[in-house]
């Protein structure tokens, strides 16, 4: 058995201590696929002297930016067989195109039943959801949207209604549309389950303090947040606000608000625990980096945010490297009785550094022969 299925078979989704041995060899195995089957990342880890197969800790492995992604395919396997195929949203107008083989489908999804079955996501009773995201659409490949339909699959959907509906040729949303189904649900016996940015959801939420419109959603109602406040940072609120006016306007506590943390480069799922900490999981590791050097500094230590996970043989992402800026903190800090280290996420670093560590990536793409995939 390789020790990717060894690690994915792992119980505890947030056993860290006890698969560490096993991570790294997991990543050094990943790594080694890429480097055979992906010319443009053998020659990237050969002009930095790297064997993959001999890394001591999987923090060795150089990052790939993620928008490096947005400008190259970089794929290990032949694009055109792989079961599933995924872009990023494209706030910025460039797209990443990325896919999942076969056994990162397996083992993404014993990944995704034990976390939320540890957050008390996964039940039969059949609930409404309303996303306020993409209708599901032949054709259109957005991870955002598989993600969040993905999530609708977590207990039986009675219905599902979305805030951007496919309309001649194109996603158009409707303010009123959504507010309409969201009073309808509210006054049907089932639970409702309520998905999107939180920047979207504050947004609805302050439209309807506008609008003076109050629901009480009915029990066993979840509001799901996922994907950060993406080009909204600087309208970012406090998560204390945001969970305040979650119970002012739809009845929903604090308690039954859960928020994920991931991105179509980095397809592992991180839920947060009851205190809203994301305690790094199993199936992952996160790197905390110098924003000049890209040397990996201590805990507490704020940095450019690099994840790590060895599941994917489509691409290589195995290690890449966000414009996320944040800080790893100690578990033992958390309150939720978790011990390993949580991830916050404390905001964007400024583009042209990204930018920057990307263009020295792609120099050594270009260095190769044409064709080479």
């Amino acid at each position: 058995m390789s020790a990717r299925s060894r690690l994915f078979a792992t119980r505890d989704p947030f056993d860290i201590a006890g698969t560490d041995a096993l991570f790294t060899a997991a990543v050094r195995e990943d790594a080694a696929f890429h480097y055979a089957h992906c010319p443009p990342y053998r020659r990237m880890l050969d002009a930095r002297g790297i064997d993959p197969s001999a890394i001591a800790s999987p923090a060795d492995l150089p990052p790939l930016p993620t928008v490096l992604f947005k400008h190259h395919r970089l794929f290990s396997m032949d694009e055109r067989r792989l079961p599933v195929k995924a872009t990023s949203s494209g706030t910025r107008g460039v797209l990443s195109h990325i896919g999942l083989d076969w056994g990162a489908l397996f083992h993404g999804a014993k990944m995704v039943l034990r976390v939320t079955k540890w957050r008390g996501l996964l039940s039969p009773v059949p609930v409404s959801y309303l996303v306020l995201g993409y209708e599901p659409h032949k054709g259109v490949d957005m991870a955002v949207m598989k993600t969040a339909f993905g999530a609708t699959l977590l207990a039986p959907a009675i219905r599902r209604r979305y805030a951007l509906r496919w309309r001649d040729g194109g996603y158009q949303a409707d303010l009123g549309y959504v507010l309409d189904e969201l009073q309808k649900l509210a006054s049907t016996r089932f639970p409702v389950r309520f998905m999107g940015f939180p920047s979207y959801t504050y947004f609805l939420l302050r439209e309807m303090e506008q609008r003076g419109i109050r629901v009480t959603l009915p029990k066993g109602s979840r509001i799901m947040l996922g994907g950060g406040w993406k080009a909204f940072y600087a309208e970012a609120v406090d998560k204390q606000v945001l969970y305040d006016m979650i119970l002012d306007r739809l009845g929903v506590l604090e308690e039954d608000v859960v928020e994920f943390f991931g991105a179509v480069e980095h397809p592992i799922l991180w839920c947060d625990c009851k205190a809203h900490r994301f305690h790094v999981p199993a199936y992952a590791r996160a790197v905390i980096r110098d924003v000049r050097t890209l040397a990996p500094v201590p805990m507490g230590t704020p940095g450019l945010v690099s994840l790590i996970t060895p599941m994917i043989r489509a691409c290589p992402l195995t290690s890449v490297m966000t414009d996320d800026l944040g800080i790893l903190h100690p578990g033992e800090d958390c309150p939720c009785g978790l011990k390993t280290p949580y991830l916050e996420i404390l905001g964007r670093v400024g583009l042209d550094d990204i930018r920057t560590c990307a263009a020295g990536a792609a120099a050594l793409l270009d260095t190769g022969k044409e064709g080479d995939t």
